[in-house]
């Protein structure tokens, strides 16, 4: 009996060793399955930004703002004049300036610009940059926008193209290289015809609507005589004055209009607005 009991007791701390000796398994910890990187995510996905545009005839606004420009200046005796009526009416416009022309007068366009106008390039000496050279477009533009700078302290952001004359390639190019906006309008009076101040007037009332960029030349004493009715006559209609660069900045995306059903008779389709007629004063 003394013997089966030695035999047991000595079976058992075997046993007990053996346990005490193991490796403890260890604890399973469930963890989340690593995110998917940029790289693992499926191509395409990603809608690619829109571009924004370089070329402005007007711009979709909500609200009745307008912006007047002129061109061709500053003229020594006109320009001077036309500052005062604008100060008077607490009008802000845009000046699309001759390089020559601020050249000679940049006290003028220092005026304009401490006045709270703005000032943009319109050429060194009004040539038709759709006919000329890469090299002498360059050459147009840059010696601008140093008189500009000269003058006023500051760098234009805007171009308008002599007679609106410029090809896809130009604009691309001269926006990437002077980071400019191509500005053309949308009503044009053709006062550089010279057709007197009322008819004028009465082409500008007539054509101007939200988001208008209106075209007109501080260099003609008709247009110099007609803007006081004409811009009175604006602000009674409800029009609120703002520079090119404001109106773009304002510029809101235009509600597309819903498919009609099938079998709804529909408006016809207005025609795209033409492009901006070449003319000697533009």
């Amino acid at each position: 009996m003394f013997i089966y009991r030695l035999l047991l007791f000595c079976f058992a701390a075997l046993i007990v060793r053996f346990d005490l000796g193991a490796e403890p398994t260890p604890a399973i910890i469930p963890t989340a399955a690593p995110a998917k990187s940029m790289q693992d995510a499926p191509r395409g996905t990603q809608a690619p930004a829109k571009e924004s545009p370089i070329t402005f005839n007007s711009v979709h606004v909500d609200g009745p703002y307008i912006a007047m420009t002129f061109d061709d200046g500053p003229s020594a005796v006109l320009t001077p004049k036309l500052l005062d009526l604008l100060a008077a009416r607490h009008i802000k416009a845009t000046f699309f300036v001759i390089g020559e022309n601020v050249a000679e007068h940049p006290e003028i366009v220092a005026r304009a610009a401490r006045e709270g106008h703005e000032i943009a390039n319109h050429s060194w000496s009004h040539p038709n940059f759709g006919k000329m050279s890469q090299e002498n477009v360059r050459s147009q533009v840059q010696r601008t926008d140093d008189a500009i700078k000269s003058a006023t302290g500051k760098r234009p952001t805007l171009l308008r193209p002599p007679y609106g004359s410029i090809t896809e390639r130009e604009k691309r190019w001269i926006h990437d290289e002077f980071r400019y906006d191509i500005i053309l309008w949308d009503v044009d009076p053709l006062d550089w015809k010279r057709p007197g101040p009322a008819v004028v007037r009465s082409r500008i009332l007539k054509e101007t609507r939200p988001g208008s960029i209106v075209l007109s030349h501080d260099i003609h004493p008709g247009t110099i005589e007609a803007m006081p009715s004409t811009l009175d006559e604006l602000e009674a209609k409800g029009f609120k004055f703002v520079t090119v660069s404001e109106l773009i900045d304002m510029a809101t995306p235009v509600t597309p209009h819903p498919k009609a059903q099938p079998g709804e008779k529909t408006a016809a389709k207005a025609a795209p607005p033409a492009a901006p007629a070449s003319s000697p004063g533009d």
